[in-house]
């Protein structure tokens, strides 16, 4: 991380996958120019898990600096303004719990609870779902399911608010109601309560395609609600039977050839659409956390050990000082907005394509550190050393 001490070394050749990502990420990354944003959230969680596998200490070093930077020492979090309702902002304040189970320090705490306080006070659906931003009224994504629903549920269970679970639940509950394709299985990008945006379906209200990212980022949520949520409820069986209907639907559309995920997850070969590294490491760190957490069966750990084979083959390249690159990352998708964002196949095909995007990147390190977990065919091998790009990485 650049700061005022050295930046993070890049990771010898037989570390582990997660710790070389984490590594060559933080090598990269500029504290200064970081944000309280879901996409930095997402890196540092990765960083947070690797952290707990290796009790590496400059990582807990690198984790802490980000925290601090962001939220002063009154418990303020930087820029943040709950009055925008933007539930992106509350994916980073899942870093402040470790840290305050570390430290017991205030700042942490008043931070965690400021964004349960944006939560209390999230406009929502007729039903109850939240909106994902104030300025997309009447509106769920799949996105914010992963954005708001872990962070709650782990407050409910360290600040002890039974009451909360429900809610918790609710959400994952309705969105899939509202956006399951019954035909595939597949979750349409977002639902509009009001069918009022130009990309809703005028009877369902859904978005009009299959997002990988948007599917990757319900898949996840699902694991990690489960890590906080009580035992022996009907809530807990039914998340439970969510991800299997959703692990079940995505693994149908898993390229054969490569073990990869399509931007447009249905599409296959379609021209213009192509192989995309975060949502495809989403889908392998869903599954094979569900397989080592016991939600799905041994025999699921093929279809993630497909994509992160995949993932190494064809996206991920190595540089001379043994720096990993993830490449073909979705830099940005979303809805609605200015200029408008129609949700559109040529859309999603066209937004532009990243190397290292934190979006990849994050979920690259969560993949691997659960591929590593469950010891499922995660090749040390390093790939193409010559610094060039797999055969799928150019559209």
């Amino acid at each position: 991380m650049h700061q005022s001490t050295d930046p993070q070394p890049i990771a010898a050749a037989d570390a582990p996958w997660s710790l070389r990502m984490a590594a060559s990420a933080l090598a990269r990354y500029t504290l200064s120019q970081g944000q309280w944003d879901y996409r930095d959230g997402l890196l540092f969680n990765g960083i947070l898990r690797v952290w707990e596998r290796t009790r590496d200490e400059s990582l807990w070093k690198s984790l802490t600096s980000y925290v601090n930077h962001h939220v002063d020492p009154s418990g303020r979090i930087d820029k943040h303004s709950s009055e925008e309702f933007n539930l992106d902002h509350v994916n980073p304040g899942k870093l402040l719990f470790p840290l305050y189970r570390a430290t017991g320090r205030e700042r942490y705490r008043r931070a965690i609870w400021a964004l349960r306080d944006q939560l209390r006070q999230q406009p929502r659906t007729s039903e109850g779902g939240f909106w994902h931003k104030k300025v997309y009224p009447f509106q769920m994504w799949l996105d914010g399911i992963y954005m708001a629903a872990p962070f709650y549920a782990e407050f409910a269970s360290t600040f002890n608010e039974p009451a909360a679970y429900a809610d918790v639940a609710f959400q994952v509950i309705s969105i899939e109601r509202h956006t399951r394709d019954p035909r595939s299985g597949l979750l349409y990008h977002a639902w509009d309560e009001s069918r009022q945006q130009r990309w809703a379906h005028p009877e369902t209200g859904c978005s009009p395609h299959f997002w990988s990212r948007g599917m990757g980022w319900f898949s996840m949520a699902l694991v990690d609600v489960l890590d906080h949520f009580p035992e022996d409820t009907v809530e807990r069986r039914e998340l439970v039977a969510i991800l299997a209907r959703a692990a079940d639907a995505v693994a149908r559309v898993q390229d054969g050839g490569t073990g990869l995920w399509w931007q447009v997850l249905d599409q296959g070969e379609r021209p213009g659409n192509y192989r995309e590294a975060s949502g495809t490491c989403m889908f392998v760190y869903a599954i094979a956390k569900a397989v080592r957490r016991g939600y799905l069966d041994e025999s699921w750990s093929a279809v993630a050990s497909r994509g992160f084979e995949g993932t190494l083959d064809h996206l991920v390249t190595v540089d001379g000082r043994g720096g990993i690159d993830l490449h073909q990352t979705c830099a940005s998708a979303g809805l609605g907005g200015d200029p408008y964002r129609d949700g559109s196949y040529e859309y999603y095909v066209s937004e532009r394509t990243a190397d290292n995007d934190l979006h990849g990147v994050g979920a690259f390190i969560l993949a691997a550190v659960e591929m590593e977990s469950v010891a499922v065919s995660a090749s040390p091998r390093p790939r193409s050393r010559d610094g060039t790009h797999g055969p799928v990485a150019a559209k």
